[in-house]
């Protein structure tokens, strides 16, 4: 690969020209700017972009700030896999790429003070790696940390959690209407105890999914006893768990709302460990439709979210406050209901 040294010679320029029509290419004559590109083409010549970034005080990173510590399972939901998948691949297509930045956990990240407990001072940290802008995932706790970002002037764009600024804002999926629509699948199966799974308190979609079943319940003019909303973490086990308390109830339900997939499999394991038939014995609907939902015996019913495009929304946004210093509202994409076997209509 050719340095721009070799570039200016060949063109006839100096250095600082090169230099120029890589960083500033307004500041050359058009003529001029030809010649060089086609040189540096011919040459493989590819601008340093360290030194670029440094230069304008912008590079072509986002950062992702994003609670990757290994003793939590949640980096590990396929959701969040294939939402990453489609972030990057919008990025990438526009000539940015992720970095992602390190947690509380992380050594590097004490030794410069910065954590999501100390906002400001991670925020300084993202300064200093001239990031073009964040993406923000949230992992329960990290409301006044984003909120600091938001206030940072640095283009933000947070997921499934309500950010709010001049130049932030947020994705998510209509969790409440999904809800309501598998709540409404159920009711006309005819089924009439009809309980929940919720995710973590604290969690946005968790809030909404579970203000939906409510809301779809009383629309049908079902009761929703105390006893058939049972919290858990949107991951297997506590599906397992929250599932067991559910089948040990004097009169269990017929029927069971989960807000994640993962959760609605442990939901599954434990009603067939127990010896009950799903969808005969309880009917069970899912969230979010990972591959797993397809796969499972009987496949399951659930509330497909369009993952890589919550991704791609996130690229879209923060690259629309990026080039054209416009903040767009927040982005709510839609839901749709999957009917599979593990839902099916009471027998008359």
């Amino acid at each position: 690969m050719a340095t721009i040294r070799e570039v200016a010679e060949l063109c006839g320029v100096s250095v600082a020209t090169v230099s120029r029509v890589f960083n500033r290419p307004l500041t050359v004559s058009r003529e001029k700017r030809e010649v060089v590109e086609r040189v540096a083409r011919e040459l493989d010549y590819r601008p340093n972009e360290s030194a670029r970034a440094l230069a304008s005080r912008k590079s072509g990173l986002i950062g992702l700030v994003w609670d990757t510590d290994h003793r939590r399972p949640g980096w590990r939901h396929p959701y969040l896999q294939e939402l990453l998948i489609g972030l990057k691949t919008a990025l990438s297509a526009h000539g940015y790429h992720l970095l992602m930045l390190a947690t509380s956990g992380s050594a590097a990240l004490r030794a410069v003070g910065a954590s999501l407990a100390d906002p400001v001072a991670y925020v300084n940290m993202t300064r200093r790696h001239h990031l073009g802008g964040l993406v923000l995932i949230d992992s329960g706790k990290d409301g006044p940390a984003f909120a600091a970002f938001a206030r940072s002037g640095l283009p933000c764009v947070a997921v499934d959690v309500v950010v709010e600024g001049d130049r932030a804002t947020y994705v998510t999926s209509d969790n409440a209407g999904g809800a309501v629509e598998a709540v409404r699948h159920l009711v006309a199966a005819g089924h009439t105890r009809i309980a929940t799974i919720t995710g973590p308190l604290g969690n946005v979609p968790s809030a909404d999914r579970l203000a939906g079943f409510r809301a779809a319940m009383a629309e049908a003019g079902l009761p929703v006893p105390d006893e058939h909303v049972v919290t858990g973490d949107f991951h297997r086990g506590s599906g397992q768990d929250a599932m067991r308390r559910l089948i040990a109830l004097p009169t269990p339900p017929t029927a069971v709302f989960c807000a994640s997939d993962e959760m609605a499999v442990g939901a599954l394991l434990a009603a067939r460990h127990a010896g009950l038939r799903v969808p005969d014995d309880v009917a069970l609907v899912g969230f979010d439709d990972i591959e797993l939902a397809a796969l499972v015996d009987p496949p399951l019913t659930t509330v497909a979210q369009d993952k890589a495009g919550i991704g791609a929304a996130a690229a879209r946004a923060v690259l629309t406050m990026i080039h054209n210093g416009r903040t767009p509202p927040p982005a709510v994409l839609p839901t749709r209901l999957v009917v599979r076997a593990s839902s099916r209509t009471l027998p008359g």
